[in-house]
């Protein structure tokens, strides 16, 4: 039966006519979903001649969960800004939250369901949704609830809640969620170390709006790290101060990253020594202070400074900041977390936290509760689940795969095999709304909607002192035939019928997000007054999602133990330290998109390429000039790249981003640089987070060159003559 088409008028009436009429934004609640939103040859009546309707959603360029306005104009998206509610990003947006439009006008998105030859993107066969849901159903029916498996990525968590409640029907395993962002992050290592040191199963809150000295140790937090649009509002409050005092900063990494860059003192640490750098500055510090707390009894600063590469001398002279300052912070960020010490590392810079609190200094680690929203108790994506995922793939005990949000052929190291364990899966299904790596080696490509078309939301836990659940919704109609999977997931579990059909009951997937919301009928919040949830849907959608009036923080209560901090495990026989960093334009997802490709490299200017940066003097020592092709080696693999002379790093050190070297995906992304995870290896380390920042390489001339594009004077950069 054709569902009856609800005009704007009768949609408001549905609402809550004040709700929906006195906003500032256009309120989508759940009956929107019958509006029909046309790039117009019939002008809907709540569109006007030259004006333009803005609708409130989440950006799902990354896991923040940043709130975004669109602005539409006669049904198609023209300008993506950030939501000035949102307590995440306040009406601020990264580059990739920009350039999220061009996802929903890329020229090679997936357009109708097809059935394809795997391992192939030339014999392909259009399927209408009919023949692919009932296709999908079949799969479902021809195996065993142990033998499917679901693998998302961390966007979508209504598509999560979605699946774990079709899993739990079935009777199967939960769905495996991962990213590549996360990977580089370390997110279990911080939240394992939390719970060690605050009791806290959650990850810690950073305010550094109230600090007036940050000490950062690899904390790439204006870049990709956990929450970048968030950071960097605070870190503009930092800078400015609450009292006119500006913040100071120093921040410990190997290379002078873009949030390096920033920092009033670099340090240039050895790979994976953050807890000796730490340790040692406690103990100096603790002395100026005129105490002494147990955990640094035995610490010698000078043989931990030496084992860190780091002066004595310096130490000396940032322990004389924490001294004077009234409010430091210290935050163990990614690099020292993607280790194998890395929970060492985590806890020796908390431990300057605590050593400041004792005296007297004010605090500034915070602990946001899970609460009671959808998803609160989903756990931070971990490898091990992926990895044992794998071995299952491996072993032929996964007969259906799911993947949706996630592209883990390019995303995942080769060294896990994930490729190759797909040979051994006799039938995958793809949800990707473009043809990247893993779709084209699916039987079937289900394309979802992109996420400027979708409905869904997202559990913030990170980013802000409340608790946020973002909401998502479409600010256009889907352009081509695509279907949102959840409506996939729900058409299937009808058609399996019995106790799956019984246990999700849903009409669609709004109603689904719609039971999801009822759970915060009544619960505070700064925006939302509603007391049915048809009202609460219109206005959730109207401010962009929901949160409470008051901050939900708790200032965080140390337990802390000595720590002997175990050394850094290095893989590999090269004598230079790899690191691998997330590109804080592209990041995982963004290569497909020219106006990111375009975007020149905060630190180095580059773009369409891959690149290595290597210290001057080094380089010289090779025999090695910019725009030289190298090859890097590592005992899981090799890699080219042209060279990028590069003073703001260690002589020992090397650096490639992340973001680039797709083999599909797209004509702005294929073919395009190299992919630098293809050298790590296989190792986890106690939290189970990816060891990437210990791998050795060897660097061998190859001969050839190539002249990378990069918006940089190079005469006025380095002196060279053309």
């Amino acid at each position: 039966m054709t569902k009856p088409q609800i005009s704007r008028r009768d949609f408001i009436k549905l609402a809550g006519a004040g709700a929906a009429t006195t906003a500032v934004l256009t309120g989508c609640g759940p009956a929107a979903r019958y509006v029909t939103r046309e790039p117009y040859a019939k002008m809907p009546e709540y569109t006007y001649n030259g004006e333009s309707t803005f609708f409130a959603t989440t950006c799902q360029e990354c896991a923040a969960g940043c709130g975004i306005v669109v602005r539409t104009f006669q049904g198609r998206a023209i300008k993506v800004e950030g939501n000035p509610y949102h307590p995440v990003n306040a009406g601020k947006t990264c580059a990739r939250g920009q350039a999220s439009i061009q996802g929903l006008y890329n020229p090679d998105r997936v357009q109708f369901a097809t059935r394809q030859n795997r391992n192939s993107n030339l014999s392909t066969e259009a399927l209408t949704w009919d023949e692919a849901i009932t296709t999908l159903t079949d799969g479902f029916n021809n195996v065993q609830p142990g033998e499917i498996a679901i693998l998302l990525g961390e966007t979508s968590d209504h598509i999560f809640d979605l699946a774990s409640e079709f899993s739990t029907a079935l009777g199967g395993d939960a769905p495996v969620r991962f990213s590549a962002l996360n990977m580089f992050e370390g997110r279990n290592t911080l939240q394992k170390a939390a719970a060690d040191f605050y009791g806290a199963e959650t990850l810690p809150y950073f305010r550094l709006e109230d600090a007036d000295l940050l000490l950062s140790f690899g904390a790439s937090f204006l870049e990709t790290w956990v929450s970048p649009v968030a950071f960097t509002r605070q870190y503009a409050s930092f800078r400015k101060g609450k009292t006119e005092k500006r913040g100071f900063m120093v921040h410990f990494e190997p290379r002078m990253s873009q949030t390096a860059a920033v920092a009033d003192i670099w340090v240039p640490i050895i790979p994976g020594t953050e807890a000796y750098a730490a340790l040692a500055l406690g103990r100096i510090a603790a002395e100026k202070l005129g105490i002494l707390p147990a955990e640094y009894a035995d610490v010698d600063a000078v043989h931990y400074a030496e084992l860190a590469g780091v002066e004595i001398s310096l130490l000396d002279k940032i322990a004389d900041k924490i001294v004077l300052a009234e409010s430091p912070l210290a935050i163990p960020g990614n690099w020292a977390l993607g280790q194998t010490n890395g929970m060492d590392n985590a806890l020796s810079v908390f431990l300057l936290n605590f050593l400041t609190e004792t005296a007297g200094k004010q605090g500034n680690v915070f602990l946001v509760p899970a609460g009671d929203l959808p998803a609160a108790e989903q756990q931070n994506p971990s490898l091990n689940d992926l990895e044992t995922l794998i071995s299952k793939m491996k072993a032929g005990e996964i007969k259906l795969l799911l993947v949706h949000g996630i592209n883990p052929v390019f995303e995942i190291p080769q060294a896990f095999g994930f490729s190759e364990a797909m040979q051994n899966v006799e039938t995958i299904f793809s949800f990707a709304s473009f043809p990247d790596e893993t779709a084209l080696m699916s039987d079937f490509i289900l394309p979802d909607h992109t996420s400027l078309e979708s409905w869904g939301y997202r559990t913030v836990d990170v980013g802000t002192q409340k608790q946020v659940l973002s909401g998502v919704q479409p600010v256009v109609v889907p352009f081509y035939e695509t279907q949102a999977t959840g409506d996939v997931l729900l058409a299937v579990a009808k058609n399996l019928g019995g106790s799956v059909a019984e246990a999700l009951p849903y009409e669609d997937e709004v109603a689904f997000i719609e039971a999801k919301l009822s759970t915060l009928l009544g619960k505070d919040s700064e925006f939302i007054r509603a007391g049915d949830i048809k009202t609460f849907g219109a206005q959730f959608q109207q401010f962009g999602g929901w949160w409470p009036t008051d901050a939900a923080t708790t200032r965080a209560t140390a337990s802390p133990q000595p720590i002997q901090p175990a050394s850094p495990e290095y893989q590999g026989e090269g004598e230079f330290h790899l690191v691998p960093f997330m590109s804080p334009i592209l990041a995982d997802k963004g290569a497909n998109k020219p106006w990111l490709q375009e975007t020149p490299d905060p630190n180095t200017t580059v773009m369409w390429n891959t690149w290595v940066e290597i210290n001057p003097h080094t380089a010289e020592e090779l025999g090695l000039h910019d725009d030289d092709i190298v090859k890097i080696i590592s005992p899981q693999g090799e890699i080219e790249a042209s060279v990028y002379l590069y003073p703001a790093i260690r002589p020992d050190t090397i650096a490639i981003p992340f973001g680039q070297g797709h083999t599909a995906y797209g004509r702005y992304a294929e073919n395009r640089g190299a992919n630098p995870a293809d050298l790590l290896e296989k190792k986890l380390n106690d939290a189970g987070d990816l060891i990437y920042a210990t791998t050795k390489v060897r660097i061998e001339k190859t001969g050839k060159y190539k002249q990378l594009a990069r918006l940089e004077s190079r005469i006025g950069v380095y002196g060279i003559e053309e």
